[in-house]
């Protein structure tokens, strides 16, 4: 299979200060061509920041770090209409939010008002401050970390912040040899590196382009329609997947086909990204739970339930 050397280069290049994470990479640059938002759930200490901070650098957008506290105000993300004493009008101070590639870490951290500031932006592209609107920089990308083991002084993502996120991945520890490997790096002072840009924003923004000119069939369609609505039908979950989620599906098979150096998208691309789009967007019942079934198991017994076209 001949890979999209653009996208090789840019995974490659994160690989580079994130080791034996490669599947991970891969997966955040197919969110980002798709033109989707990131979801990072897992422990402290295994990556989340750095491969935020690694993309942003590969791909030579601007970056911001929002670090979500309980005091952090709405104001503080989109921004602040201030008053200037000298011109006697108020002027629009930039938030946090007015940057290409922005990381918010421990979103669940912060209150849900100032949760539900990044609403609009994540939808639309857009923030409103005192009623005049004002559009994002282009291209944009949200990508938010949260711990899973922590309870207290955290707040729950609502199911329609969730359902805007396009993945949610999780990291895991790595393989022995690979933080084998990360300790050498570190005794010899080589862990930490000056990553360079392998493109800049102009060739992100003609690549997420070619994306969306990636061709998906008609029983490709029927596929992702099928698979989005048996999750509906599912007895084991009180909510099934979002209308938004099938456009999240194709988005992002359309970017996996891309990566792989297609102008079309096969079943495996579908298969490939299913459970990263779908398990954050389902809620299992309380007979489920009990009986320890996971988001992911569901997805893949959907996935052996639909018919895959030939």
């Amino acid at each position: 299979m001949r890979y999209n050397s653009k996208a090789v280069d840019i995974i490659d290049n994160i690989n580079c200060g994130l080791i034996g994470k490669a599947q991970t990479a891969k997966l955040a640059v197919i969110t980002l061509l798709a033109g989707g938002h990131l979801l990072i759930e897992d422990v402290p200490g295994v990556g989340k920041t750095t491969l935020a901070n690694l993309l942003a650098k590969s791909v030579g957008c601007g970056f911001t770090r929002i670090q979500f506290t309980p005091d952090t105000l709405p104001g503080d993300v989109t921004g602040a209409s201030v008053y200037d004493m000298r011109k006697g009008e108020f002027r629009y101070v930039e938030g946090a939010i007015m940057n290409n590639i922005v990381l918010v870490d421990e979103i669940n951290r912060t209150s849900p008002k100032t949760q539900a500031a990044l609403l609009e932006a994540m939808q639309e592209g857009q923030v409103t401050v005192d009623g005049t609107t004002y559009p994002l920089k282009e291209p944009f990308m949200l990508i938010a970390t949260q711990n899973p083991i922590d309870f207290i002084g955290t707040y729950n993502l609502p199911e329609a912040q969730l359902d805007r996120f396009m993945m949610k991945l999780s990291l895991g520890y790595p393989e022995l040899d690979d933080e084998k490997l990360m300790a050498m790096n570190f005794i010899a002072g080589s862990l930490a590196q000056n990553t360079q840009a392998v493109i800049d924003t102009a060739v992100l923004a003609e690549m997420r382009c070619e994306v969306k000119s990636v061709k998906v069939s008609d029983d490709i369609a029927e596929y992702v329609i099928n698979l989005v609505s048996l999750t509906r039908e599912n007895p084991l979950l009180s909510l099934g997947a979002s209308p938004r989620a099938t456009l999240a599906l194709i988005s992002a098979a359309r970017s996996a086909a891309y990566v792989k150096g297609r102008d079309f998208v096969t079943p495996d691309d579908v298969q490939e990204i299913l459970t990263h789009v779908l398990r954050h967007r389902l809620i299992l019942t309380v007979e489920a739970k009990i009986s320890k079934n996971t988001p992911e198991n569901i997805i893949e017994s959907v996935k052996k339930s639909a018919k895959v076209p030939m």
